[in-house]
């Protein structure tokens, strides 16, 4: 993936199921401790989501191959890279993913990280953090087509401009939407699919690379006199290792999830690991050449240099069914939460209505697509980046209201639980809070700008909402709402 849009071995206590302790009478259920799960129970019978299918979407909600990590050798070098790509998951991965499965299991309801902030300072927080996460999900899902129709234009010139190249972009994200539209199951079957043949070439790239790696290039912190872009760096590790917590608004849609949402982050978090990390090794250690041609898409030129141009080529098409897992998997999460935020009455009644033949949020996946196919006529580096400013914002209120639950609810039951107290889980938070951080104080006048317009807003959104619930001027689930409050 781009560092514009986004791994690890030990996660053993996501496996490990909260158990009550001893002798200890079953708790008697408290209202402010419950919240209504926001299933599809009142939708036509849908195939709920398994555990392999659900793996695959958080990896293509996260990574969706080791597309876009080169950038990193670029600006640090070798060495700094694949330290980064096996160090950085233990301090941002592991901990979103941690969190993530805890309030999942705890609040297994369409709408994830919304239902958490709503729960834990109430509804204004829930609206703004619906807000901010559904901005920065739509405007990063609008890329996807785009790199689609700039990987096409390679082979088929007549996609480079004009009408050809407008009629692609709408085609290619009308037929991806309707792919979403036809269920979160086939969704999930088909990252399979894509999944396995966007990989293939990078394993048969490593295999064969193997000869002709030189171990001590691993060692090189970059060439003589080429200054480190920190920025990039570390922009290209924060959004290959992101969006743990976009699975978690499908929650409702998930088979078991007490069991399978903490196996699936376990083994989503360990394979993107090592998918990034496999290829870095062995075309780092294979392959010398300067360090700016480390740009995005270099492995496909390394490809042809290690094994031929007939690798290049795959590799080059496992990128364009990469963007299509991207965009299918972001997709399905901005319109659950979509129909998750209707479901507890922060957006009308009419935001849940779910499809006759599929079951899925077709109101949602229609918003979705319409802003997505906008924004991809426009030249969005400013917007993508203002996007990622939002998500960081979402992300610092998601660390809050998770501390702030284990405080409020402390006899909520939850099915997995993080086996760190409210001390331990601050310092789990805050190294990657700090990180957030910084990635905000760098980023431009632009960015700064956009971002406050958005959060104006959804501000006023909130407010409009509530203006509308006051007067009856729409129907809202007012019940969810009245519980989410308590």
């Amino acid at each position: 993936m781009s560092p514009e849009i986004h791994s690890s071995r030990n996660l053993g206590p996501l496996s490990s199921p909260q158990k009550p302790p001893k002798g200890q009478e079953p708790a008697r259920r408290n209202p402010s401790a419950e919240l209504p799960i926001t299933t599809a129970a009142a939708a036509p019978a849908s195939k709920k989501l398994t555990l392999v299918p659900l793996i695959f979407l958080i990896y293509f909600e996260v990574a969706g191959g080791p597309y876009g990590e080169e950038p990193a050798v670029q600006a640090a070098g070798p060495l700094l890279a694949l330290l980064g790509f096996s160090i950085f998951p233990f301090i941002w991965s592991v901990p979103e993913a941690l969190i993530t499965a805890e309030l999942s299991t705890a609040f297994p309801g369409n709408g994830g990280f919304v239902i958490w902030a709503d729960r834990a300072f109430g509804p204004f927080f829930g609206s703004l953090m619906g807000t901010w996460k559904f901005l920065s999900g739509v405007i990063n899902i609008a890329a996807f087509p785009v790199l689609c129709i700039d990987y096409l234009e390679k082979i088929f010139s007549v996609f480079e401009s004009g009408w050809p190249r407008y009629f692609a972009l709408l085609f290619s994200n009308l037929s991806l939407s309707f792919l979403n539209y036809t269920g979160l199951n086939i969704v999930g079957v088909a990252g399979i699919v894509l999944g396995v043949v966007s990989l293939m070439p990078f394993l048969l790239m490593s295999l064969i690379a193997i000869p002709k790696i030189r171990p001590h290039r691993w060692g090189s912190l970059g060439q003589k006199g080429v200054k480190k872009d920190w920025n990039l760096f570390f922009n290209t590790l924060f959004w290959n290792l992101n969006f743990w917590d976009n699975v978690s608004t499908v929650a409702g849609e998930v088979d078991k999830p007490q069991k399978n949402f903490p196996l699936a982050l376990l083994v989503a978090v360990i394979f993107t690991c090592v998918s990034y990390l496999i290829p870095l090794f062995a075309v780092t250690g294979a392959v010398s050449v300067d360090q700016s041609e480390w740009e995005s898409g270099f492995h496909a030129i390394a490809a042809e240099m290690i094994a031929g141009k007939w690798l290049k080529v795959w590799i080059e098409v496992g990128a364009v069914l990469s963007a299509v897992g991207l965009f299918e998997a972001q997709l399905s999460s901005s319109a659950y939460q979509v129909l998750g935020m209707a479901d507890i009455g922060i957006l009308p009644k009419f935001f849940a209505v779910r499809s006759k033949w599929f079951g899925t949020p077709w109101v949602g996946i229609l918003l979705s697509s319409l802003i997505s196919i906008g924004v991809s006529y426009m030249d969005f580096t400013d917007i993508v980046s203002s996007a990622n400013f939002l998500y960081s914002l979402g992300m610092l209120l998601e660390f809050a209201a998770f501390i702030w639950l284990r405080r409020k609810l402390p006899l909520l039951k939850r099915p997995y639980r993080v086996p760190l107290g409210v001390p331990g889980l601050v310092v789990m938070c805050l190294i990657p809070s700090a990180f957030l951080v910084v990635i905000m104080v760098i980023a431009t006048k632009v960015v700064y700008l956009v971002s406050g317009l958005m959060t104006l807003g959804g501000i006023g959104w909130f407010f409009l909402m509530k203006f509308c619930k006051s007067r009856k001027i729409f129907k809202f689930d007012i019940s969810d709402v009245e519980v989410a409050q308590d």
